[in-house]
């Protein structure tokens, strides 16, 4: 309010030393709007989806929210902070996530409530281009603590957690699903950083603890998870990286004791090398019966709907090519295929393409194309899915 009468009381003495007085409003209201310390940020993408499904699908055209949220934050004190996520999918509102961040003595940095844990995304190890391709193993909401130490290059995270369903994540969050498969989440990440490498070590378990008795199997099931990753910056603008994972699951939960596998490696090569394109070549290897959130779904077509479940191992191809024309214009184009190994059941191709205009720093249209060819299972022609998609994406 201080602000305001300064302003409105030397307007014309502002002017002539041309300061424009509707530039201060603006600064004014940004100030009025973290009054107190509170935050409001959030991103919502508008969708209209033009299908063209073989498949069996209700409807070839649907438009509405694919994203609609808010993060609410507060700063409490220096070291410590509140963030909560209002979402909104698919006509529910309410919020999904609620955490505070705080250190503790030795400069370890503790956070509890309900968080995401992405450690593959963090470490850059799937590709920053499709908004819906998860990791092969994360990507997690979990209720609990974590704590988190660096020393040098070396750093050390660790979460102690519960999990309502061994199948739902950060996405797929359903209060509803709360008796189904609950159990006890405990992962750890040791990694180590140089000026040009990376390299690490990360475990997951799951113990499964439901007494519910009707599928005992799923409702107790145990999943352990081991992986290593690495990465090297042959120079600023070319990376080669990867991780390897191995589970050991319940018997129940695989075949002839052979636990599976799963490894992928990426060579990231940035624009300011090619000029013309960025290129995203990742190559992977995964048993059929892994456990994981590897979905690889974009534009709303499921790359993964026919995986089979047996003893094969698929072996996956994701390119993607990635250009920025401007600091308005952008272009895509991307190609993903899986060999099943598996006879009888085709490879799936996948292939996509788009373009994107930045029209504010806060608003961008995007116009995209996607094609997937499911081939023919046991000669049954699944057929072909495509979808056009105009986004309008706001970020405040």
């Amino acid at each position: 309010e201080l602000l305001k009468k300064l302003v409105m009381e030397f307007k014309d003495e502002l002017d002539a030393l041309g300061v424009k007085v509707d530039k201060l409003d603006k600064r004014v209201a940004v100030l009025e709007k973290n009054l107190g310390g509170w935050k409001l940020s959030g991103q919502i993408y508008f969708d209209a989806n033009f299908m063209d499904y073989d498949s069996d699908k209700d409807n070839d055209r649907e438009f509405g929210f694919g994203r609609l949220r808010f993060f609410l934050g507060k700063q409490i004190d220096e070291n410590t902070s509140l963030l909560v996520r209002i979402n909104a999918p698919k006509g529910s509102f309410g919020w999904d996530r609620a955490y505070v961040d705080t250190k503790l003595p030795y400069d370890v940095n503790f956070r509890f409530g309900r968080f995401n844990f992405d450690w593959e995304g963090d470490l850059g190890l799937y590709d920053p281009y499709t908004v819906n391709n998860d990791g092969t193993f994360g990507d997690w909401d979990v209720d609990g603590f974590q704590f988190a130490k660096t020393w040098g290059m070396f750093d050390v995270t660790g979460i102690v957690g519960r999990n309502r369903d061994h199948a739902t994540n950060a996405k797929d969050y359903e209060p509803v699903a709360e008796d189904l498969n609950t159990h006890m989440t405990y992962a750890l990440k040791i990694g180590a950083n140089g000026e040009k490498w990376m390299l690490g070590a990360m475990g997951y378990w799951w113990k499964g603890d439901n007494l519910e008795e009707e599928y005992p199997i799923a409702a107790n099931l145990d999943v352990n998870t081991y992986g290593i990753y690495a990465g090297y910056n042959f120079t600023p603008a070319v990376q080669l990286k990867g991780v390897y994972y191995f589970q050991d699951i319940d018997p129940g939960f695989s075949f002839d004791g052979d636990d599976p596998k799963s490894w992928k490696v990426i060579l990231d090569v940035k624009q300011d090398l090619l000029k013309f394109t960025s290129l995203w070549i990742e190559y992977a290897q995964q048993d059929n019966t892994f456990f994981g959130t590897n979905s690889y779904q974009y534009l709303g077509a499921n790359e993964m709907e026919y995986k089979p479940w047996n003893t094969g191992t698929a072996k996956i191809w994701n390119i993607i090519a990635d250009q920025e024309w401007n600091d308005k214009w952008g272009t895509y184009l991307r190609y993903w295929q899986a060999d099943w190994d598996t006879n009888g059941i085709d490879d799936t191709k996948n292939w996509s393409v788009g373009v994107r205009y930045q029209y504010t720093p806060a608003i961008q249209f995007k116009l995209e194309y996607d094609s997937i060819d499911y081939g023919t299972i046991h000669a049954i022609d699944m057929g072909k899915d495509n979808i056009f998609r105009f986004r309008t994406t706001v970020n405040f």
